[in-house]
C-alpha cells in the first residue's frame, strides 16, 4: 500500500443505534469521508473533476470486516490508502481505529465513470500520475 492518509471522525449521536453503538452502514460514510479528504489534500475536488473533466468516482464493491464496535463520542482515525491504481479503477485499503485499536477494515474498489454517460472511462493521466505518487 502506498502512503496512508488519515482523517479524524467524531462519532455523533446520529451515527449510533439505540444502544449507542455505530450503526454498521455508517462505517461506509466514514470511509467515504477519508477518501474524499485524501483527494482534497492532493488538490483534487470531486465537483471540479466532474465539471471540468466529466469524471466521477463510484463505489463498485466493498468488503468490510467489523472487528470491534465504535461508540457514541469516540474519536476515530479513518485511513485511506491506495493499494492499486488501474486504468479505470482504484482499490483502497482502509481502516477505522480508536487510539491503537482497529475497529474495522475495508477493501473498497472505486470505478471511474464519465459523468455524462455513466459509463466506465480511463482515469485522466494527470490524476493517475498523482495517485501513483501518493
Amino acid at each position: 500500500m502506498n502512503k496512508q492518509f488519515n482523517w479524524p471522525v467524531r462519532v455523533y449521536y446520529e451515527d449510533t443505534d439505540a444502544g449507542g453503538v455505530v450503526f454498521y452502514a455508517n462505517y461506509l460514510k466514514f470511509y467515504e469521508r477519508a477518501r474524499t479528504e485524501m483527494l482534497r489534500a492532493m488538490g483534487f475536488e470531486q465537483d471540479e473533476l466532474m465539471a471540468q473533466q466529466n469524471v466521477i468516482f463510484v463505489v463498485r464493491s466493498v468488503q468490510v470486516d467489523y472487528l470491534k464496535p465504535a461508540k457514541f463520542n469516540d474519536l476515530l482515525e479513518v485511513s485511506a490508502g491506495l493499494s492499486l491504481v488501474k486504468s479505470a479503477s482504484l482499490i483502497f485499503e482502509q481502516t477505522i481505529m480508536r487510539k491503537e485499536e482497529i475497529l474495522s477494515k475495508a477493501t473498497i474498489r472505486i470505478a471511474c465513470l464519465d459523468s455524462n454517460t455513466m459509463r466506465p472511462q480511463l482515469i485522466p493521466d494527470f490524476l493517475k500520475q498523482a495517485l501513483n505518487n501518493e
